[in-house]
């Protein structure tokens, strides 16, 4: 595996995809009945933002480092609080030099009956998810192919579950195994909230990959994008979109009032964008 998230934990794509998680598990929480998140590529659970890849890109500081510890006014400080609560969990008070992955925002936010499944197919980054996980409880390390995992792991015992999947996009096929993979999970477990990160680069292969798995969840989805900026060559991704399956049916308010600011306080430059586009509930 060539990715190394460390190069890109805490930027905008990682704040876009962690508050919408945050905010599915806080609606997850209303019931009193416990339920299951699945992080399907968990990555090392957390990063050091002073370290050598992450100060190398410095992509962070146009990310978590623009809203963190930032004056947000009402409701948006209430709905992101959430997520940044757990990004302060792991800092010092007022200081940003960690940020959490996926699996560790969904382990603080979760409650301790609910259980949380966190896979990594690299075997070093594995043992560092391990680590982070060493003392939690009714939390399970794996270390396995991701469309294996899905089908070992769902449904859930508690039929109530959230399964993040967010590949590395590292192979020209990704988009289409993607769509293969949510066609099987949804088999095992289509009452499941399903919340899919992907890369704004290639517009045509994301809106296929959009038009196959709405079809495959009955139309019921939310996709959710933001742009930082108008691309242009060298510069890297700026933008990306989460498309959540079986979304909430608070989430896209939520996101009407929590985007704008997102978008604002990210930005950088010209051609800046957030959009919100939903199926049939």
């Amino acid at each position: 595996m060539n990715y190394r998230h460390a190069y890109h934990a805490g930027n905008f794509a990682d704040v876009v995809k962690h508050v919408i998680l945050a905010r599915v598990i806080t609606y997850m929480k209303r019931k009193p009945q416990p339920f299951r998140v699945i992080d399907t590529h968990a990555g090392a659970g957390r990063y050091d933002l002073s370290g050598q890849e992450a100060q190398r890109t410095g992509e962070w500081r146009d990310g978590i480092g623009s809203i963190f510890g930032r004056d947000l006014p009402s409701p948006v400080s209430e709905l992101l609080a959430p997520y940044l609560d757990a990004v302060g969990a792991v800092n010092a008070p007022n200081v940003l030099r960690v940020y959490p992955g996926s699996s560790l925002i969904a382990r603080m936010i979760m409650r301790t009956d609910d259980v949380l499944v966190a896979n990594e197919l690299d075997r070093e980054t594995f043992a560092q998810l391990k680590q982070v996980f060493a003392r939690s409880k009714n939390t399970t390390i794996l270390n396995i192919d991701a469309r294996h995992a899905v089908k070992s792991l769902l449904p859930p015992k508690e039929r109530r579950g959230v399964i993040l999947i967010d590949p590395p996009f590292e192979e020209k096929s990704e988009f289409a195994d993607l769509a293969i993979g949510v066609r099987e999970a949804m088999e095992r477990f289509s009452a499941g909230i399903y919340v899919i990160w992907y890369p704004l680069k290639d517009g045509k292969a994301a809106e296929t990959f959009i038009a196959e798995t709405a079809a495959v969840s009955d139309n019921k989805f939310l996709d959710v994008r933001l742009g930082t900026c108008a691309p242009f060559p060298g510069l890297g991704l700026t933008a990306a979109g989460v498309l959540i399956l079986n979304p909430p049916y608070v989430l896209r308010n939520e996101l009407e009032i929590v985007l704008p600011v997102l978008e604002e306080g990210m930005r950088e430059g010209d051609g800046s964008f957030f959009d919100l586009r939903d199926g049939v509930q």
